[in-house]
């Protein structure tokens, strides 16, 4: 969709408000509204003034004044307000009509023009797979009187001796794979948040209760270029989170919000295009696989520990990224093998569908800026021919998690901390700054970011801390 077909469709279908969206650093999106009359076309080729240093890791209050360009193509109408309203997602442009190299969405847009410029190909695809869980109340607080969180769902196991009705049917931790109804009893809840999808442009595959107790649950969507996937990542989420708060229920992204049962990761497939022609495809190679997806591997598996600042970027990530709980901790790749970090799905395999799947990211992500890495990582390594065997990166057939102590040791694992990733990232990421994708300004704020979340998390007491020492 162009310009002149959204001014059309504001007219044809009597929208009263546009909603223009941008992101911040962290991922998180931001928006003002403007009445559709007030829009035309100056409002698409001048842009939407705001305030930039109100949002996370943009400006500081003295050069505060940023504008908003509008992407006519990711227009939708917006399915939760009462009022018609369409939503467009924005670029983030300097006063002065430069792009400011801060804006997620604008390193995304370069790392595909980097693409094409290497010659390699001409679009790199994405799919993620974004798990969450819906919880029927959620409480938390933080101070210095005390700090606790408390979730619950009419689905958790923990509420089997729950006074008052109950109906049994509870999802035992790690048994909440494929069950059908009553123990599943967000099915409609799934339905109606795919329907939506659907309606908004998403192009929705399948739903399904996933592995946790306590409403955890997958929906995945069609795979689409790298940028429109982030945008269209956003939208899923924002769908999902609406959806639930209509029925009276709270949905999170967090990597790892139940103890003692499976995290929600964000496996993201990924596969390269040269035109229609699909390269990651050669009949016959390991996996089906051709030579230039396993140095795209190469890259991956190599610079991991860095790419996981930026594809895990929570301490609660590495809450989810310990043995165990079907996390991804390993950095191998392997066939159909969920145990490694890298799986290449073989079944129903054809040209076109051959693909590599990254297991360890989480939704915790900015999905321009991880996409934009992966992106980066796999490209580096087709150009330096960085094979993952001879690497040690595998491929390992088995399972991981049932190996030898001895065996176990010789497979590298991911990082055990954040620190510990943005440590990487520091040492690591001359790969990102190649055709300016990244610049070393964008890696410094973000890795400031992040080491203030880490400070924040540290020294805030934690209630374990009560049951570990106070009577020592």
């Amino acid at each position: 969709m162009d310009m002149k077909s959204v001014l059309s469709l504001i007219e044809s279908e009597n929208i009263e408000y546009v909603d223009f969206r941008v992101v911040d650093l962290s991922g998180r999106q931001h928006h003002v509204t403007i009445p559709a009359y007030a829009v035309d076309e100056g409002t698409f080729l001048n842009g939407v003034a705001f305030d930039g240093s109100s949002l996370v890791g943009y400006k500081g209050i003295e050069d505060s004044d940023m504008v908003a360009m509008p992407d006519p193509a990711s227009a939708f109408i917006d399915p939760f307000v009462e009022a018609k309203t369409l939503n467009i997602v924005c670029d983030i442009y300097n006063p002065d009509g430069t792009p400011y190299e801060r804006d997620p969405r604008g390193i995304a847009l370069k790392a595909e023009r980097y693409l094409k410029q290497t010659g390699l190909a001409t679009d790199a695809y994405f799919g993620p797979e974004s798990e969450f869980f819906l919880f029927d109340n959620v409480r938390y607080a933080s101070g210095p009187s005390g700090s606790f969180f408390h979730i619950d769902s009419e689905e958790a196991f923990w509420n089997t001796g729950k006074e008052g009705q109950n109906l049994g049917y509870k999802v035992r931790n790690k048994g909440g794979y494929f069950p059908v109804q009553p123990t599943d009893t967000q099915v409609d809840i799934r339905n109606e948040m795919c329907t939506l999808m659907t309606q908004a442009g998403l192009k929705v595959e399948r739903h399904h209760h996933e592995v946790a107790t306590a409403g955890q649950a997958e929906i995945n969507f069609r795979f689409d270029t790298l940028t429109r996937t982030a945008d269209n990542l956003l939208l899923f989420k924002y769908i999902v989170r609406n959806v639930a708060a209509k029925h009276g229920k709270t949905a999170t992204f967090m990597p790892k919000p139940i103890v003692g049962d499976n995290g929600s990761g964000m496996h993201v497939h990924q596969s390269l295009f040269d035109g229609e022609r699909p390269l990651f495809y050669e009949k016959g190679g390991y996996a089906n696989l051709s030579q230039m997806a396993l140095y795209y591997i190469g890259g991956i598996l190599y610079h991991a520990p860095a790419l996981i600042a930026l594809t895990n970027p929570s301490t609660n990530s590495f809450k989810r990224l310990v043995p165990g709980y079907e996390a991804p901790v390993n950095l191998v790749f392997s066939k159909g093998n969920r145990s490694a970090a890298i799986r290449i799905p073989v079944a129903a395999m054809t040209p076109k569908a051959a693909r590599i799947e990254f297991r360890t990211p989480d939704s915790t992500a900015n999905p321009y800026l991880a996409f934009a890495a992966m992106l980066m990582a796999g490209l580096d390594g087709i150009k330096r021919g960085l094979d993952p065997r001879e690497l040690g990166f595998g491929p390992v057939d088995r399972n991981i998690y049932d190996l030898t102590d001895a065996e176990k040791h010789e497979i590298k694992s991911a990082p055990g901390s954040l620190e510990e990733a943005l440590n990487a990232l520091e040492r690591d990421h001359a790969f990102l700054l190649e055709g300016g994708v990244f610049t070393h300004d964008v890696i410094e704020t973000w890795i400031a970011l992040k080491r203030d979340e880490i400070q924040q998390v540290e020294r805030t007491v934690n209630p374990k801390e009560y049951e570990l020492y106070y009577d020592l």
